[in-house]
């Protein structure tokens, strides 16, 4: 698998085995509703995982563990029912229509950003983030993990860009200033760890007004 913008194994191997945290893994549940690919290699990690979960020693369930199975499954002639999209932006991919979506919020000028109801780890949540075409963000860098994918248009750093289905993995280590290159709004599902942290002493003077 070629890791170019896309996550990296380690974090691949983490969403397989269920054990990335739910913000990262929703983003990552994104990057691989765009990039099928991808989404084959992750399964193929999982029939793995399930081939030695058949070869380990069998666990007592709870008498009533079946039933309570059962009464969490709504059939409908016989087919499991897909919960129905609980926002209203329908061009989002699928794992993103599960949640629950507040209202645009204004962040600076061309950018504007969502929250995304989706479970929180701590201070890491999700949320939506716009940007209008040639706009960038203010010159940052993290006070944790940040993890982007691309849903539209494109963006571009100091040393990449980054289109439709790319993700970002992004850190304390890391200092960017991402700039719209799409002729189209850039639209980015993030998992963020806390506030990012501005640059340089205008960064420090606007860091109260810059709430993401």
């Amino acid at each position: 698998m070629n890791s170019h913008r896309n996550p990296s194994e380690e974090r691949l191997l983490a969403y397989a085995a269920g054990a990335l945290s739910p913000p990262e893994a929703v983003v990552v549940a994104a990057h691989l509703a765009l990039r099928p690919a991808n989404e084959a290699w992750v399964r193929r990690l999982q029939t793995v995982g399930g081939k030695f979960l058949e070869e380990a020693v069998p666990a007592a369930l709870s008498d009533d563990a079946l039933a309570h199975a059962l009464a969490r499954i709504e059939t409908d002639a016989g087919e499991v029912k897909l919960p129905a999209p609980l926002n209203d932006m329908p061009e989002l991919p699928e794992p993103l229509r599960r949640y629950a979506l507040g209202p645009w919020r204004w962040i600076g000028p061309g950018v504007r950003a969502r929250d995304v109801h989706a479970p929180r780890d701590g201070a890491c949540r999700v949320i939506l983030l716009k940007i209008d075409p040639g706009r960038e963000t203010p010159r940052h860098t993290h006070a944790g993990v940040e993890l982007t994918c691309v849903l539209s248009g494109a963006y571009a750093t100091e040393t990449e860009r980054f289109d439709v289905g790319d993700l970002e993995e992004a850190d304390q280590e890391v200092l960017h200033q991402p700039r719209v290159v799409s002729d189209i709004p850039c639209l980015c599902v993030v998992a963020l760890d806390g506030e990012i942290q501005l640059d340089g002493w205008l960064g420090r003077l606007m860091q109260p007004f810059v709430r993401l």
